[in-house]
């Protein structure tokens, strides 16, 4: 439950910021965070993605992330659009795990934690 009323804050506070203009000129970034085993995939949306990452480190974030100990980051694109950035997130967690494996080893074949380097 309070996982969902999050998501719907969210949501509420990014059409207020694309109705208003305010969001032009920034980035968004869709994600794939895994365990120290590879084993667990998360996929997730943020315009900030050095400040969520290290959230999901510090275990500031509670929920699925925190519960399964996902905190390296794995694969990540930007998009300069909110609405196509959403669209994107929505796409990736609806695909296969295998799709989700495959986008990871397009960038990042080693599973390196690409945080350090942001």
């Amino acid at each position: 439950m309070i996982n969902t009323l999050l998501v719907i804050a969210r949501l509420t506070k990014l059409a207020e910021a694309i109705s208003t203009g305010s969001c032009m000129g920034r980035q968004y970034y869709v994600y794939i965070l895994t365990n120290k085993n590879n084993r667990v995939l998360y996929t997730g949306i943020t315009n900030d993605l050095r400040k969520r990452v290290w959230q999901y480190k510090e275990k500031f974030v509670p929920g699925f992330a925190t519960k399964y100990n996902v905190s390296k980051l794995v694969y990540y694109e930007i998009l300069e659009d909110p609405e196509n950035a959403i669209l994107r997130e929505k796409k990736t967690k609806a695909g296969s795990r295998q799709k989700k494996i495959d986008l990871i080893n397009s960038i990042n074949k080693e599973w390196d934690d690409l945080y350090p380097g942001l």
